[in-house]
């Protein structure tokens, strides 16, 4: 069965309501060998990562949340959604996981990891800030969608974050917030719309985009031309735009289109019942081009939905390894093995946040006896490869910059593939991929140091 993957909420928070989870391979012990064995002796790896836990004698009460024998961080997620239950519950999962795994092998430096976990239940990320402002020593893996209004309070109490991700500007930019996985505002990983251009150029002079009047998918839409405006391409801007509230039909849509004559379309939406059925009405007009998009397109319900195969022109960039790709990377098998036997749901945002968590316990134990916040933060802040054992294309947390790196999948059929590069397991990393985005987009005002300086004390 497929995990459903996402890798990064990008435009539209409510759209993460869409993604559904579900379990991938299970581990088998049915070739002989003492299963349990096998397991604890691969511990001391996560991938390409020797693991960051273990014994030790490491002591001190050296800030909130730290003891002799213990060590206090706060993560979750906003599983408690009335209007989507078990939203990003996959993050959470990950996290309690991952503190399982490492206590099992003595903690970080023979400290024991204790976890609050909250549920930002989409509305209440300020209740969450507050408590673990009192509490935690760090929050460690965390995704809450309304992060935004909780930054604030972060700021001001001076908690640091290894946050899964985030998602409002100010969260994307506070100080004392490092990322696994970094999206920053003023940077953009060109990377895969490189590699998109390269497997289609007609996208050269023949690309639009699939708009929306709704405001995040239109930023994003807008962040995407300004890109690759830098690159010579311009959308044909056929005059097509869904309404956030829903369409009637989508067949005049796709008859502009086809007037226009576009060789192939870009989307910053993510699958909602509106893009699909946009796809349902291009294929009834006749209109057959690759569709491109993001790390969004890549679940279960999409798979599924493409019985009939109209949608075996979607092809999506990602950073992360596909659970294809397990067979090949040792980091993706490794996650899943202990998601899933935790009893765990498993998806992209949950490999997300576990290599944040992985980024943090690195620190932690370079930090020794010494663990405080400001050591951590400059043990990450000296970080500028990363790639979680494997998990992702290498980032720059240290920096806050993204990766470099992507990779193409195609679905076909209900199959998702890897066809670029045409190794699987391998990224596509071209030169200069990185590029700085139009400020006009980004939400926020940034110091000298690249942070935001909204809740940053005069």
């Amino acid at each position: 069965m497929k995990a459903s993957k996402f890798g990064r909420i990008t435009a539209g928070v409510l759209s993460l309501m869409l993604l559904g989870t579900a379990c991938a391979g299970q581990r088998s012990g049915s070739d002989g060998s003492d299963a349990k064995s096998e397991t604890k002796a691969s511990d001391n790896m996560f991938g390409t990562l020797a693991s960051p836990c273990g014994a030790g004698d490491a002591k001190g009460a050296t800030a909130q949340g730290v003891t002799d024998s213990e060590i206090v961080i706060g993560y979750g997620d906003d599983r408690g959604f009335a209007q989507s239950p078990g939203l990003n519950k996959d993050m959470g999962d990950a996290v309690k996981a991952m503190i399982d795994w490492c206590n099992e092998q003595g903690g970080i430096n023979g400290r024991k990891i204790k976890g609050n976990q909250y549920d930002g239940a989409y509305m209440q990320s300020v209740s969450v800030m507050q408590k673990a402002c009192k509490q935690d020593f760090m929050l460690v893996g965390q995704g809450f969608a309304m992060d935004e209004a909780a930054e604030q309070y972060r700021v001001a109490c001076e908690l640091p974050t290894v946050a899964g991700f985030t998602v409002g500007p100010n969260a994307t930019m506070g100080p004392n917030k490092f990322e696994a996985v970094p999206y920053p505002v003023d940077r953009y990983n060109a990377s895969g719309l490189m590699l998109a251009m390269e497997k289609f150029p007609e996208m050269k002079t023949g690309l639009d985009a699939i708009n929306s009047t709704s405001p995040a998918i239109a930023t994003g839409t807008r962040k995407i031309e300004s890109v690759l405006k830098g690159m010579d391409v311009e959308f044909k801007k056929c005059g097509v735009q869904l309404n956030v509230k829903g369409d009637a039909t989508f067949v005049p849509f796709a008859e502009k289109f086809k007037k226009c004559d576009v060789k192939a379309l870009w989307t910053s939406k993510t699958p909602d019942p509106a893009a699909l059925g946009m796809l349902e009405a291009l294929d009834r007009v006749g209109v057959d081009v690759p569709l491109i998009g993001e790390a969004t397109w890549y679940t279960d319900f999409i798979s599924k939905w493409n019985a009939s195969g109209q949608g075996d022109n979607i092809h999506l960039s990602m950073i992360f390894q596909p659970f294809e790709n397990a067979d090949k990377v040792p980091a993706v098998k490794k996650y899943l093995e202990i998601v899933e036997g935790s009893g765990g749901k498993t998806a992209l945002l949950g490999m997300q946040a576990t290599s944040a968590f992985l980024l943090w316990a690195n620190a932690a134990k370079a930090c020794g006896s010494d663990l405080t916040r400001e050591c951590v933060a400059k043990e990450i802040s000296q970080v500028h490869e990363w790639t979680g054992g494997g998990l992702h294309a290498a980032t720059d947390p240290g920096a806050n910059l993204p990766a470099k790196c992507s990779l193409m999948l195609k679905l076909t059929g209900s199959k998702y593939e890897q066809i670029a590069p045409a190794e699987r397991g391998e990224f596509s990393c071209p030169e200069n991929a990185v590029v700085d985005t139009d400020k006009s987009l980004w939400g926020t005002e940034l110091n000298e140091d690249r942070i935001a300086t909204t809740f940053l004390k005069s």
